[in-house]
């Protein structure tokens, strides 16, 4: 290999070297073009190229073009940062896998709002993401039974999803309806893929709180009742673990960037 092949750059004071090939892997990027002597930006001193930029961050820019592939360290805070030098340099794909680093990175809330009243508990689950309520949905099944009296053998429990008033809101209860003298049902709550019924709100909240803990949530807040407030809160957080994401292998076409396969 000639010396001709390498190329060392100076961002910001950190030094790289490394094939001019692997600097031109998108020709129509701004870094694919900055050995040809008309961007002020980049200045040649002492055989390296002066870049005046984020020396750090370079080396996430640098490991892209190496391997097509967005790895950051799961502590990583610096995404807008990332994401302003990849416009800077012109590194249009780049810029977009951040994008989508940023949207799989969100965390996703929970708060299970519970409420004890008389022989029945009631609860409302929010989720910031109708993807939780969604799952949760589909576990959720509310049986009413009637008093035993009144059941004929071939009657059947009268089986019932959870409320859905919004994408991101679960409604259901528990619990007995009434006194027996009035002939009023049991609801009983079931949580897949346990499939025990429970009518006790407190055995409920806590299969829920399993549940949630379960899908990757962590209790971050709870609130009792004080004076003036009647129900509790359990506020669940959940932090997205975003896979690797990389570029399909014609990087000169500025192709549509997919996830790379999970591995589990």
């Amino acid at each position: 290999m000639s010396g001709q092949d390498l190329v060392t750059l100076n961002v910001g004071g950190k030094i790289f070297t490394t094939r001019l090939s692997t600097l031109k892997q998108f020709p129509a990027s701004r870094l694919a073009g900055m050995l040809d002597g008309r961007d002020q930006e980049f200045k040649t001193v002492d055989g390296q190229v002066f870049v005046d930029r984020d020396g750090a961050l370079f080396s996430f820019i640098l490991d892209f073009l190496r391997n097509h592939e967005l790895l950051l360290p799961s502590d990583f805070s610096d995404h807008h940062r990332l994401q302003r030098e990849a416009l800077f340099y012109g590194l249009d794909s780049l810029v977009d896998l951040v994008s989508q680093f940023l949207l799989q990175s969100k965390s996703a809330i929970v708060e299970v709002h519970f409420l004890n009243q008389n022989t029945q508990a009631f609860f409302r689950v929010f989720g910031s993401c109708s993807k939780t309520i969604e799952m949760l949905s589909r576990r959720i099944t509310m049986f009413v039974e009637r008093p035993t009296a009144l059941t004929r053998n071939s009657d059947s429990p009268l089986v019932l999803p959870p409320q859905r008033p919004s994408h991101h809101d679960l409604l259901f209860h528990c619990g007995s309806d009434g006194t027996a003298e009035n002939h009023a049902g049991v609801r009983y709550i079931s949580i897949k893929p346990d499939n025990r019924k429970l009518a006790n709100g407190t055995n409920v909240l806590g299969l829920l709180v399993d549940t949630l803990l379960k899908e990757g949530f962590h209790l971050v807040s709870t609130g009792t009742p004080t004076s003036g407030e009647t129900s509790e809160c359990y506020v669940f957080q959940r932090i997205k673990s975003p896979q690797v994401l990389g570029l399909s292998k014609t990087p000169n076409s500025e192709t549509t960037t997919m996830p790379a396969p999970s591995q589990k």
